[in-house]
């Protein structure tokens, strides 16, 4: 099973290969981070919970932050149910789109629009009345509701009311294109809800490839222990270079002062023979 939480950005369209043209939506998915593993022995179900977007620290309140302590704060925390404890997940990490292919099929569910009160012409498609022969003010109204002998409404009968804000789950959408650098999805068809509306992206198959935060960990140890090694070389360069400019110096004042030496010699030697003259 692979699922990611994303956001609604709009609808457009994109040109195949073969030049048909395709309405898709995009979809800002990810990263998500694993902030809780729920299991059957401990909370009585099997799930992973998952966080989304970003969220500032001051915003959450004690518990959200000891909930979130040593993570990254999150704007949305969502349950997913799995099926079996063993997925391979834990707390911490993180992960993006690449876990999905192209031309992979999923579901997506989210919350449609709300439209408010509406009557039972747009909330359940009926034709309404005539026009004419005695139908005034009666063109959009629901006609009988009720039966004659039990005398009251029955329950499910189709009437006016709330529409809209519903939990809505579309099945078999292909994902037409995937962007790792921006982190969207480009998604066959038209989504449920608004722009900016929140959307869980699932499948049943496959399983979610991701890089553990402890080898996140373990490669970011590798890197600085690289960078380590090279300041040492750097420096060991760098003293070697002063050691032999120490050494030029050194030999430098050793030819001054055998120069000087020679000269005394020579004063030395050219007094002794006007001495002896």
């Amino acid at each position: 099973m692979k699922f990611i939480l994303g956001k609604k950005l709009e609808m457009t369209q994109v040109f195949r290969d073969n030049g048909e043209v395709v309405p898709v939506t995009r979809v800002k998915a990810g990263p998500c981070v694993v902030t809780q593993i729920k299991t059957k022995e401990k909370d009585r179900s099997s799930a992973v919970q998952v966080g989304f977007g970003k969220q500032k620290l001051f915003r959450l309140n004690k518990a959200q932050q000891g909930h979130l302590r040593d993570l990254e704060p999150v704007r949305v925390l969502k349950d997913i149910a799995v099926k079996t404890d063993d997925h391979g997940l834990s707390r911490g990490d993180t992960y993006g789109v690449e876990i999905f292919t192209q031309g992979e099929k999923v579901q997506v569910t989210g919350r449609s629009k709300g439209k408010g009160f509406q009557g039972v012409v747009k909330r359940h498609n009926f034709a309404g009345s005539l026009k004419t022969h005695g139908h005034k003010d009666q063109h959009r109204m629901p006609g009988s509701i009720g039966a004659t002998g039990p005398a009251r409404v029955f329950k499910g009968t189709k009437m006016g009311g709330h529409m809209g804000d519903d939990q809505v789950t579309v099945k078999n959408l292909e994902i037409v294109g995937i962007n790792t650098e921006t982190g969207e999805l480009t998604i066959k068809g038209a989504l449920p809800g608004a722009r900016g509306g929140l959307l869980i992206i699932s499948t049943q198959e496959g399983e979610m490839k991701i890089e553990k935060s402890q080898e996140k960990e373990d490669a970011k140890q590798e890197v600085v222990a690289e960078e380590a090694k090279e300041d040492t070389s750097v420096e060991v360069s760098t003293e070697k270079t002063e050691e032999a400019k120490q050494v030029e110096v050194v030999t430098e004042e050793d030819v001054k002062k055998d120069t000087k030496e020679e000269v005394k010699k020579e004063d030395v030697a050219k007094s002794e023979k006007e001495a002896q003259e």
